[in-house]
């Protein structure tokens, strides 16, 4: 744990402005409505097993209105023009996620735990990464979003060992590894995320 406090460190200096700009952005959200947390919400469920990148772009293509009001077969045909792989499957998620419009109103007065089990109960194709992102994106940085590049990282230096498959219970234990190596760096989970991810892809992404 040591030697990534010391690199996350010596990083810091470089691009803490990238950073807080990147988190600004995040905290932003608590003044948006439910239209912006319901395009957030589709694009955390586009990134399951794909990149952020790419959920990025087919956010800025279609919006809100696409994300809400495309018909199952029209959203997947556009998915599939955007170079997405799983088409069929996400439309099929996000025309379901429909039923939470209101996804802000919905989850408003939870802390994060209880918002993140909010989400993955009633929201199909959100799991506890993709909870813990859409809940970081809108402005709570409590929490660990552990996605393949977070956990490589981890396991690197020797924290952790990459499980076989990501249940609830080895997610959490995970989790309180990360929020450790935070607390260690006086930083936010949420902050941090952006730190190893630019250790990792060299990119400060949402």
């Amino acid at each position: 744990m040591l030697k990534l406090i010391s690199q996350v460190e010596k990083l810091k200096p470089a691009i803490q402005g990238l950073v807080k700009k990147r988190i600004d952005e995040f905290i932003s959200f608590k003044f948006k409505g439910n239209e912006e947390w319901f395009s957030e919400l589709c694009f955390c469920i586009l990134t399951a097993n794909s990149s952020a990148e790419v959920g990025i772009r087919i956010q800025n293509e279609l919006g809100y209105e696409g994300f809400a009001e495309l018909s199952e077969r029209e959203l997947a045909i556009r998915l599939k023009e955007l170079g997405y792989r799983f088409y069929n499957v996400r439309a099929g998620y996000i025309v379901k996620a429909r039923e939470y419009l209101d996804i802000k109103d919905r989850i408003h007065g939870l802390n994060a735990r209880e918002a993140r089990e909010w989400l993955v109960n009633n929201v199909k194709g959100i799991g506890y990464k993709e909870a813990s992102h859409f809940l970081r994106n809108t402005g709570n940085l409590e929490l660990a979003i552990l996605d393949r590049h977070i956990l490589r990282i981890l396991e690197k230096n020797g924290i952790i060992e990459v499980p076989n498959s990501l249940t609830r219970k080895k997610y959490l234990e995970i989790e309180q590894k990360f929020l450790k190596l935070a607390g260690k760096l006086r930083i936010q989970a949420g902050e941090l995320d952006l730190y190893l991810w630019y250790l990792s892809t060299g990119k400060v992404l949402k």
